[in-house]
């Protein structure tokens, strides 16, 4: 029960922090981003994997975000949400088939993959790689932190659920786009 009410205080806080870093629409469509974020970081980190339904509606809200921010026209800022989506899902691909390859097993999930182009549509492209190194480095820091809090030896097969600390990435670097560089 406390695991809830945490969740439900964590999702009211994303809310409200997101109607302030960006008021009217964009923060309306920010909180959605948030409450997305928080749910595929939820799941993942129970059963390790991150719905196709809430990949879609993040990456739906981030063409609507998208149009709703346009400043050079609507088509314009559509394309370039979906262009960065697409790279970004690419990449993230590539280094899916790459693990495949060199560790005969799979390193992340298409999950992920989708979860990528997500962030490619949500964030600038200057932002882009810092939401992967705030996901890469949480990630890391909490393994070893389990692993050698509990003096257990490093285990290289471990599933780990990188959605988990991708998604809330997401949602921190739009609010930092949002509240620090200006970019409502």
């Amino acid at each position: 029960m406390r695991d809830v009410a945490g969740l439900v205080a964590l999702a009211i806080g994303m809310v409200g922090l997101s109607i302030w870093a960006a008021p009217g629409v964009p923060g309306w469509l920010g909180a959605g981003l948030g409450l997305i974020m928080l749910a595929i970081a939820t799941i993942d980190a129970r059963w390790f994997i991150i719905p196709n339904e809430l990949s879609a509606a993040g990456f739906a809200l981030a063409l609507i975000n998208a149009a709703v921010l346009a400043q050079d026209g609507i088509p314009a800022a559509i394309g370039m949400a979906l262009l960065r989506g697409a790279v970004l899902a690419l990449l993230f691909l590539a280094l899916r088939m790459l693990y495949r390859r060199v560790r005969g097993r799979d390193g992340i999930g298409l999950g992920d993959v989708k979860l990528a182009g997500v962030m490619g549509a949500w964030l600038g492209w200057v932002t882009i790689p810092i939401a992967v190194e705030i996901a890469a480095l949480s990630a890391i820091a909490v393994y070893l932190f389990r692993h050698y809090a509990r003096g257990r030896p490093i285990d290289r097969t471990l599933k780990f659920p990188f959605g988990l600390f991708l998604a809330p990435s997401i949602w921190l670097c739009w609010l930092f786009e949002v509240a620090v560089l200006g970019a409502v």
